[in-house]
């Protein structure tokens, strides 16, 4: 058992390193494009063609890499008053169905979203400046998707495993109380 979950530190780590290259390359190469079309339209009074089309597949890669990179940190947005009144033991039993439902939901867009790309592909669509076929800037969501759903069921079995709450599989589910008191 213990190098099962060895395995799934292992693709966890890989996946990560994965979406971190996804991320730096969609900002900065997003920055140089942009950065690169402004000159070329205050210096030479012209813009680049291709720029709006490279920043939408850019902004496409930060997109599907950053729900991933989101739901690894812990980091997805939480509605968590209900939750908040609980014991731990019954935190725990949410948070084990709260993540398996949204892995499933990942699953389900990643597959929905393979469909979508196979109609855009049937239909030959290419982007008009850069040439290339639309389906392939698409590619990113059902791997954003499935990357999501693998983080959000490894949190799944990073809470059977473990005894705390976890809300991703590195962190678990604490808060800092402030202390709110006003001095006069």
């Amino acid at each position: 058992m213990k190098s099962f979950f060895n395995i799934i530190d292992y693709i966890d780590l890989q996946i990560s390193r994965l979406e971190g290259f996804m991320l730096a390359f969609g900002v900065v190469a997003m920055a140089i494009n942009t950065i690169a079309a402004v000159i070329s339209r205050f210096v030479f009074n012209d813009a680049f063609i291709v720029t709006d089309e490279l920043n939408m597949i850019f902004i496409i890669i930060v997109t599907f890499a950053g729900i991933s990179y989101a739901s690894r940190n812990g980091r997805h947005i939480r509605m968590s008053a209900i939750y908040d009144l609980f014991n731990p033991r019954t935190r725990k039993i949410l948070m084990i169905f709260i993540v398996s439902v949204t892995s499933f939901c990942m699953f389900f867009l990643s597959y929905f979203s393979v469909v979508y790309i196979l109609d855009i592909y049937e239909s030959g669509r290419v982007l008009p400046a850069l040439g290339i076929p639309v389906f392939y800037i698409y590619l990113w969501v059902p791997i954003g998707f499935f990357i999501t759903a693998l983080q959000y069921a490894f949190t799944i079995v990073k809470n059977i495993q473990e005894k705390e709450v976890y809300i991703s599989t590195s962190i678990t589910d604490t808060y800092c109380d402030v202390d709110r008191t006003i001095e006069m």
